[in-house]
């Protein structure tokens, strides 16, 4: 497909691109064993975040998650002024100019029912009030990416039911850029990306996202050009010399790609951002090492001046010294290097680190422990199964949870099973990671063989995951007044999404858990504002889960 054939054509060709069978899969482990969440039901229940921030006079976007039969219907009382929904979409667009707090009364029904929601819509600085949801290329195609494969992922988050839980960015990582050009003389895609814009709108139509890549450098990890330059006509001297393939992506056995890893004299920053507005782009991934404050802060002015809301997600391997500088400058910020499907970097990355973050983790900031590694991944033209056993991957999802971490697809969404679909599409444990008071959970017990972490939502309740670092079952528990709880709480097992037991505020409660697995529970009502009476003192008494 040309670049220069006319609009029309190339987004007729990209809805052709959209109805390709999936590619030939792949024989999987049978998890079905292991399947924990439930089905959804028939009637409407409305899932993903109940909050959501935009910027005054940017262009707004929020798609209604709901799961249930379709069709389905949508309606909201209490719109901003400048905000209109879709009630067969359920999409929610249009642009307002207002700034203040809006609770949104939404509801959707179908033919078995009806549900309502408070959504409360934030109009003002800050965005990306609940860690973004979405998927990632890296980690399935890595350079092998392609609009098509894209697309496809697009399409599969749809028809497989994942936007109803509240996934929404669609998001290309490196391998995407061609040279500089256009009015902008920005970052033109190259021939596998016939048409990013017509990307975008299909994307937008649906209520989903588009998220791009870039770096400082004058070149990116894969060898692709960067948003520096060491002129200001924008030119590379590894591109005029041809030192790159057909993609424009450097040839290692020329060059080194570390030799393109450093600041150009001049920023093209303003360019390509008002480029990637024009398409019509949401997030941006900017990836360099070590982070630093001047060239963070420049892309984040120019994100800010073309007026469009995109979320600013900063990698790799952020120091806790620049988290100042990072929660007053960017939405999102990956703490760790690249993460593979492995336990020992599961186990490194979720375990090893993330409690330094948990001061600067707020609504709208968001310390990101990278992409999930379930599914189909192979960071390149080939795929596998992850390496990571059920139960370790019941951990991946419980502890990216628990830590209000961005949750980024990283595999192959074409060839989802079952059991990974059970993982990604569970209401209850999505609802942990995007409660709204936005706080980190951490470790309250812990040693080499098992960690329990905690974490206060908003509607007083307490969120507990007891992981068993061990390659043997484990009893783990807790007793509620030692957890801060005082009163009989409802124990709520959150992957089985069914009540469990009673526990009082002084009995000591535990259960098995498998070797490198994890129990995620919910303690109900947790703190109440109820008057106290009698003793409430730590009189412990054991009970074991049946």
């Amino acid at each position: 497909m040309k670049p220069n054939l006319p609009r029309l054509i190339i987004a007729a060709a990209l809805a052709a691109a959209l109805s390709v069978p999936a590619f030939a899969q792949q024989t999987a482990a049978d998890n079905s064993a292991f399947i924990l969440t439930p089905p959804a039901p028939q009637e409407p229940r409305i899932n993903g975040p109940k909050v959501y921030g935009a910027r005054p006079g940017a262009d707004f976007l929020f798609r209604i998650p709901a799961t249930g039969k379709r069709p389905m219907t949508f309606s909201a009382k209490g719109l901003p002024k400048g905000l209109k929904l879709d009630p067969e979409s359920g999409i929610i667009s249009g642009c307002a100019r207002k700034r203040g707090s809006y609770r949104v009364r939404l509801t959707a029904t179908n033919s078995h029912g009806s549900c309502m929601r408070e959504l409360r819509i934030e109009i003002g600085d800050r965005i990306a009030l609940t860690p973004p949801m979405g998927w990632n290329s890296w980690n399935c195609w890595g350079n092998s990416v392609s609009q098509e494969k894209v697309a496809g992922s697009a399409k599969a988050m749809l028809e497989k039911g994942l936007a109803d839980y509240g996934w929404t960015y669609i998001n290309i990582d490196d391998g995407w850029q061609g040279l500089r050009g256009g009015k902008y003389n920005a970052i033109q895609p190259n021939s596998k990306f016939p048409d990013i814009k017509a990307l975008a709108d299909y994307l937008h139509a649906n209520g989903l996202k588009l998220g791009i890549y870039s770096a400082p450098w004058c070149g990116t990890y894969a060898g692709h050009i960067g948003s520096s330059c060491d002129n200001t006509e924008g030119t590379y001297p590894w591109v005029e010399a041809g030192i790159v393939d057909s993609v424009y992506k450097l040839d290692r056995s020329k060059m080194k790609r570390d030799s393109l890893w450093y600041f150009g004299t001049y920023s093209f920053a303003g360019s390509d951002a008002r480029q990637w507005a024009e398409w019509g782009v949401d997030y941006l991934k900017y990836d360099w090492n070590s982070n630093d404050p001047w060239w963070l802060k420049d892309m984040r002015q120019a994100l800010l001046a073309t007026g469009r809301d995109i979320v600013y997600s900063i990698s790799n391997s952020s120091k806790p010294a620049m988290g100042p500088v990072l929660a007053g400058n960017a939405e999102c910020w990956r703490t760790t290097g690249d993460i593979r499907d492995n336990w020992d970097s599961i186990f490194k990355i979720g375990f090893g680190g993330q409690d330094r973050w948990a001061g600067f983790k707020a609504p709208g900031r968001w310390p990101d422990a990278d992409m999930l590694v379930v599914g189909k991944v192979g960071w390149g033209p080939k795929t596998h199964w992850t390496g990571l056993t059920p139960d370790e991957q019941f951990t991946h999802i419980t502890l990216w949870s628990i830590l209000s971490s961005p949750l980024l697809i990283g595999c192959d969404m074409e060839e989802l099973d079952d059991f990974t679909l059970s993982l990604l599409c569970n209401s209850e444990v999505i609802d942990v990671n995007q409660d709204p008071l936005g706080i980190q959970g951490v470790r309250q017990y812990g040693d080499d063989s098992y960690a329990t972490y905690v974490k206060p939502l908003e509607d007083g309740s307490l969120a507990v995951a007891m992981f068993n670092l061990s390659l043997t079952p484990k009893n783990i528990g807790f007793v509620p007044s030692s957890l801060g709880l005082i009163g009989e709480q409802q124990i709520r097992d959150l992957w089985r999404q069914k009540d469990i037991g009673r526990v009082d505020h002084g009995e000591r409660w535990e259960t098995e858990v498998a070797p490198h697995g994890v129990v995620f529970l919910r303690l109900s009502p947790g703190l109440t504002g109820e008057k106290l009476k009698g003793f409430c003192g730590p009189k412990v008494k054991s009970l074991k889960a049946k």
